[in-house]
């Protein structure tokens, strides 16, 4: 050995113990409120045994499964192990088949924290790794780990890419460092908010549940009624002797009907937005926008200002004419499975989702833009359909079904709505960003900026080639894949200038 080789320090190994840290131990508390939706596959084996007398035998193998169960769940959590270095995190899992994972900081876009009901109570939290690398197999996750320790691990990793590391152990040797700047609260809600929010909600989501639990517990019920049924309605009319007015017994049914659906819809609504946005908070940090929100599945999601590359305002026809709409992001970050883009203010008016536009160096066109229309061929592919409808109407109606007639009926009503939707189609360029407005019944405005654009598609067939028309298909990186904003038919000409103006800014980003 020479004398460099003896003077060289050895180099850390990752089987050092010392560095490996396991998952919180309530994890094993989180398996067993797991058990709970994994027992249903169980309940076959049950009930055969029920059927074939062996009663006997149920106990003893409800008691196995949960032993096994449980087992498992314990040698699961003594095979993960992962640990936290300089510039990288290892995982360590695997009972049977060992699996090595390395992620280095760089290759991490984001880092979620997600608690559950059960989590909050016992002070633990998921961290969620996303690498960017395509598909949910190639991310990672750390189950359950304290929550201190889980937004400990976040700043960490954020600090590394951001190079605030560096910057912190400059400014310690400073006599006069700089203070940290504060984070600020862009936008909140209250109960109120939530609320109302509900209201403009409506959705009938809930009706099948509503109806297949009836029909479950149709049996067990002290009585029979079905509220969507409006001969029952008539029989609670008769009972009260307004069958004798039959003009009242006939409202009696239609009201009672149309009150169902509207609690069920209001409810269902109101539900869903206190369950998703319970005390939802948007915090301007300094390098990113932080939201947390949820009330049973509390979540934490960091969106970097950096890699924001859209926003998408989505609105009602009806919440429209109250000024309400909600603000999406699309970031090089998805947010999640469920959402492509990070939803940053469910609901609010333009006064309150301006502030945050403006944290994302976006704005909204004025009132003096000069917007632009897309050619009213447009609407030919509902005309197509129309035109069909109507067709295998009357085909119908000539074979003997008067039922056909509603085929020119249905058919008229989509030409109409293809006409008319077609003059929502309108888009401006605003010099650095353009605005794509497009929808009658749930409008949605998206504003793009030139340099987020990664290609420009400009295409034609033979419909719009004849016209002198274009369609521009903006490829944009962010959400689940590269999501696609287009501009249709509008005239070759001007289609090309603004390919190749935002291509020209691009290139200088």
């Amino acid at each position: 050995m020479t004398d460099a080789a003896a003077a060289a320090p050895a180099a850390p190994t990752i089987d050092d113990d010392a560095d490996w840290q396991r998952l919180h131990p309530a994890t094993l508390a989180l398996a067993i409120v797991k058990l709970g939706p994994r027992s249903l596959q169980f309940l076959p084996a049950v009930a055969a045994l029920g059927f074939t007398g062996n009663w006997v035998y149920i106990v003893p193998a409800i008691l196995a499964f949960l032993l096994i169960s449980l087992l498992a769940a314990w040698f699961q959590w003594l095979r993960f192990r992962f640990r936290v270095g300089d510039d990288e995190v290892v995982i360590e899992s695997g009972v049977l088949s060992r699996q090595h994972r390395t992620i280095p900081f760089d290759r991490i876009q984001d880092v979620s924290i997600e608690q559950g009901l059960v989590s909050r109570a016992l002070g633990i939290a998921k961290v969620g790794f996303e690498t960017g690398a395509g598909g949910k197999e190639n991310d990672a996750s750390l189950d359950a780990i304290g929550l201190d320790a889980a937004q400990a691990l976040r700043t960490t990793i954020r600090a590394h890419r951001s190079g605030e590391a560096a910057a912190v152990a400059t400014a310690a040797d400073t006599p006069e460092a700089a203070p940290a700047a504060a984070d600020r609260l862009l936008f909140a809600m209250t109960p109120r908010q939530l609320l109302v929010a509900g209201l403009f909600n409506f959705s009938l989501a809930a009706l099948a549940v509503v109806g297949a639990g009836m029909q479950f517990f149709d049996n067990l019920l002290p009585f029979d009624f079905n509220i969507f049924n409006p001969m029952d309605w008539v029989d609670v009319a008769e009972d009260y002797g307004l069958d004798q007015w039959l003009l009242a017994h006939r409202w009696i049914a239609g009201v009672g009907a149309a009150l169902s659906l509207l609690l069920i819809g209001f409810a269902s609504g109101i539900a869903t937005m206190f369950f998703a946005n319970w005390d939802f908070r948007l915090t301007r940090e300094p390098r990113a926008l932080r939201r947390t929100r949820g009330l049973t599945t509390r979540t934490d999601v960091a969106v970097p200002v950096k890699r924001v590359q859209a926003a998408i305002l989505v609105t009602g026809w009806f919440r429209q004419r109250f000024g309400w709409h909600e603000l999406r992001l699309q970031s090089l970050a998805s947010d999640g499975e469920k959402e492509r883009d990070h939803q940053v203010v469910p609901f609010a008016r333009l006064g309150a989702i301006d502030p945050v536009l403006a944290e994302v160096a976006i704005a909204r066109p004025d009132a003096a833009a000069a917007w632009q229309q897309s050619h009213r061929i447009i609407a030919l592919g509902g005309l197509v359909g129309a035109l069909g409808a109507t067709t295998g109407g009357l085909v119908a109606v000539s074979f003997g079904q008067a039922l056909g007639w509603f085929g020119p009926v249905v058919g008229l009503l989509i030409a109409a709505a293809s006409l008319f939707g077609a003059r929502f189609h309108r888009w401006t360029d605003l010099g650095e960003q353009v605005a794509i407005r497009r929808g009658f019944w749930k409008p949605k405005l998206t504003l793009l900026p030139h340099a987020s654009v990664q290609s420009v598609d400009l295409k034609t067939d033979f419909i719009l080639r004849p016209l002198g028309l274009a369609t521009l298909v903006f490829g944009v990186p962010g959400g689940s894949s590269l999501a696609a904003h287009e501009i249709p038919a509008i005239p070759l000409v001007t289609a090309r200038d603004l390919r190749d103006r935002i291509l020209a800014a691009r290139a200088r980003a």
